[in-house]
C-alpha cells in the first residue's frame, strides 16, 4: 500500500482532500498532513510517503522550496503540485526539480483521486524495473566478475592505449587517474591436510574482504584460483604507503579470524604512470612468487626482495651439500604454481646458489639433474597418457648437456623452460579430467533449464566440485560464464516457441525458467534489443515479406 502525505495551509481544503476520498478503498494509507513546508518537512523524512501532494503558496516554506529539499533527501518520492497560479514559471521550476504533476485549483476529488492513481503506477512500474534490475545484475554477476577479470589483464599486459583503458574503467564506473598506482596480490588457503569441505570457510573470509573493499572504494580484481588483485591508487608517495599499511592490516585483521587458513601476500613497486602498471604488476608477482619459498603468513614487498638479493651469497664450501636445494619447494611449485610466475620462481629459487653455479660447471650439471629428475617424477605422477608434452632430456647426448651447462643463463633458461612444460602438461590435464563433468554440466542444464532455481551453486553440487572451480573450467571450455550459457539457451528456446506456438509471452516465460513474466519481458529485452510480442510481430512480418517477394518472382 502506497502512503500518501498531503502539504496544505488552508485547513478546509486539507480537510477535504483528507476525508473526500476513500483512500484505503483504492490502496493508499493517508499517512500524515501539516499545514506547511517547514512542518511537513520533519515528518516527510521521518514517514518517507510516496507521494506527497503540496500547495504551492504556503507560510514559513512554500511547495517548491519543500519539494527541492525532499527530492533530495527521497529522490524517488512523486510529488503532485497544487496551484491558484497559472503561472509558467512556477511550471517551469516544477520541471526542473523533478514534480511529477502539477494542478490547478480547484480540483475535484476525483480527479485528484485518478491523478494519484496514475502516479502510483508510474511508481510501481519503476519499482518493479528496479527490481528487475537488481535480479538481472545479481544474476549477471559472474559475467561481471569475467569481464572485469578481463580488463585487469588487460590494465597488466600494456598491450591498450591509455584512452582505450581510461574508456573502459569507465564502464566498470572505475576512475583510474591518480597520481601513483601500486598492485597488491594476495591469496588465502586452507591449512594443509585440512578437510576438503572447509572451502566454505575460504568463501566466508573472501566475502567478508570484498566487504571491506567494497566499503573502502578500494579497486578489487577477483584472479580466481590465483586469489585477488588490489589497485592502489593515491596522489602522493606518502598516502600510497599509508593506504598500504592500512589495507594490508586490515586484510591480515580479517583473514586472522579465519584460523584454520593461510595466506600470503606480494606486493609491488609504485609507479607514477597508468601505462607503466605493468612494472608494478611484474614485481608484485615476483614477490608474490616467494609463497613457496617464504614462510607464509606475510605480506612480502618487492623492496625486500632486493635487500635479499643484496645479501651474500650462500658460501657453497661444498657442492655436494643439499641443504639449500630443498625439492619440497619446486614439488609444491609444480603442484600450484602458475604459468606467469615460472620465470620469477625458478630465478628466485636458483638466486641462493647464483656464485656458485656461475663458478663451478660441476654444479650446473647437478642443478640441472635434479630439477630434470623431479619434473620428470612430477609428471609420472600426473598419470597423463594423452600429452604431447616431452621434456628436455639432458642427458641424450654429452654435447647437449655441454650446451646446457656452458653458462648460468642457458641453466637457467634450460630449468625454466622444464618448468614450463611440467605446469602446462598439469593444467592440460586438469582441462581434460574436467572435460567430461562439463559434458555432464551442459547436459544437466539443457534437461533442467526449465527450472527458476537452476544455479552455479546447484549444477556444482550435482556434479561435485567447488562453484568457483566450474565457473573457471566452464569459461575455458565453452568460451562464456555459465550464467551467460544459461541465459543463451533459455532465450533460444523462447524464441523458438514465440516463432512456432501463439502461447503467450507469460507461458513461454515460464517454460523456460522464469515464473515472472514481467522479469521474463525485461530480461528478452535486455538480451535481444525488443519486447517478446515485438520479436514475434517482426519475425512474422518478415516471414510476410518473404512469401511476398516469392509471389512476385
Amino acid at each position: 500500500m502506497l502512503k500518501v502525505f498531503l502539504v496544505e495551509d488552508e485547513y478546509v481544503v486539507r480537510e477535504g482532500i483528507k476525508n473526500n476520498i476513500a483512500w484505503k478503498e483504492h490502496g493508499f494509507d493517508f499517512c500524515g498532513e501539516a499545514s506547511d513546508g517547514e512542518l511537513a518537512y520533519t515528518q516527510i523524512r521521518k514517514l518517507k510517503p510516496d507521494i506527497i501532494i503540496t500547495d504551492i503558496k504556503m507560510p514559513f516554506m512554500n511547495g517548491l522550496e519543500l519539494s527541492r529539499l525532499v527530492k533530495k533527501d527521497l529522490p524517488e518520492v512523486k510529488i503532485i503540485i497544487l496551484s491558484g497560479y497559472e503561472d509558467f514559471e512556477f511550471a517551469k521550476e516544477a520541471i526542473n526539480i523533478g514534480i511529477e504533476e502539477y494542478l490547478l485549483k480547484p480540483i475535484n476529488a476525483q480527479d485528484l483521486l485518478d491523478t494519484v492513481q496514475r502516479v502510483s503506477k508510474k511508481i510501481m512500474t519503476e519499482k518493479e524495473e528496479r527490481e528487475n534490475m537488481m535480479k538481472f545484475r545479481k544474476e549477471m554477476s559472474e559475467n561481471e566478475i569475467q569481464n572485469k577479470r578481463n580488463f585487469f589483464h588487460e590494465l597488466m599486459d600494456n598491450s591498450q592505449s591509455l584512452p582505450y583503458i581510461l574508456d573502459k574503467g569507465r564502464e566498470f564506473g572505475i576512475d583510474l587517474n591518480a597520481g601513483y598506482y601500486n598492485i597488491i596480490l594476495f591469496k588465502a588457503s586452507r591449512v594443509k591436510h585440512q578437510e576438503e569441505n572447509f572451502s566454505n570457510t575460504l568463501v566466508q573470509a573472501y566475502d567478508e574482504l570484498t566487504s571491506y573493499f567494497d566499503s573502502q572504494n578500494i579497486l578489487w580484481f577477483d584472479r580466481n584460483l590465483e586469489g585477488f588483485a588490489l589497485l592502489i591508487m593515491a596522489e602522493t608517495v606518502k598516502e600510497m604507503e599509508e593506504l598500504q599499511a592500512t589495507y594490508i592490516s586490515q586484510i591480515e585483521q580479517i583473514i586472522r579470524k579465519y584460523n584454520k587458513i593461510t595466506y600470503f601476500g606480494g606486493v609491488g613497486c609504485y609507479v607514477n604512470r597508468l601505462s607503466e602498471l605493468y612494472l608494478s604488476f611484474e614485481e608484485a608477482n615476483r614477490a608474490f612468487a616467494y609463497r613457496f619459498i617464504k614462510d607464509e603468513n606475510q605480506f612480502l614487498e618487492a623492496g625486500a626482495i632486493r635487500e635479499i638479493r643484496q645479501q651474500e651469497d650462500n658460501p657453497w664450501a661444498s657442492l655436494t651439500d643439499t641443504e639449500y636445494l630443498d625439492k619440497e619447494i619446486a614439488e609444491k611449485f609444480l603442484r600450484s604454481g602458475e604459468l606467469g610466475e615460472v620465470s620469477y620462481f625458478v630465478e628466485e629459487y636458483l638466486k641462493n646458489f647464483n656464485q656458485a653455479a656461475k663458478d663451478s660447471l660441476m654444479f650446473r650439471q647437478y642443478i640441472v639433474m635434479d630439477m630434470y629428475f623431479i619434473t620428470a617424477n612430477f609428471i609420472e605422477k600426473l598419470n597423463y597418457k594423452e600429452s604431447g608434452f616431452k621434456l628436455d632430456n639432458p642427458f641424450q647426448s654429452a654435447q647437449h648437456m655441454n650446451e646446457i651447462v656452458d653458462d648460468y643463463d642457458h641453466t637457467l633458461k634450460f630449468i625454466t623452460a622444464l618448468f614450463t612444460k611440467a605446469i602446462s602438461c598439469r593444467n592440460e590435464a586438469a582441462t581434460k579430467k574436467f572435460t567430461n563433468i562439463i559434458e555432464e554440466v551442459k547436459e544437466y542444464i539443457h534437461k533442467n533449464y526449465q527450472n527458476e532455481e537452476l544455479s552455479l551453486n546447484q549444477v556444482a553440487s550435482v556434479v561435485n566440485i567447488s562453484p568457483s572451480y566450474l565457473s573457471t573450467v566452464f569459461s575455458q571450455e565453452t568460451g562464456q560464464t555459465f550464467v551467460k550459457y544459461l541465459t543463451d539457451l533459455r532465450m533460444n528456446k523462447a524464441m523458438e516457441l514465440l516463432m512456432c506456438t501463439n502461447k503467450r509471452s507469460s507461458e513461454i516465460g515460464i517454460e523456460v525458467g522464469y515464473k515472472d513474466p514481467h522479469y521474463f519481458s525485461y530480461l528478452f529485452k535486455k538480451t535481444q534489443g525488443c519486447t517478446p510480442l515485438q520479436y514475434r510481430m517482426n519475425k512474422s512480418k518478415s516471414g510476410e515479406d518473404q512469401e511476398d517477394a516469392k509471389e512476385r518472382y
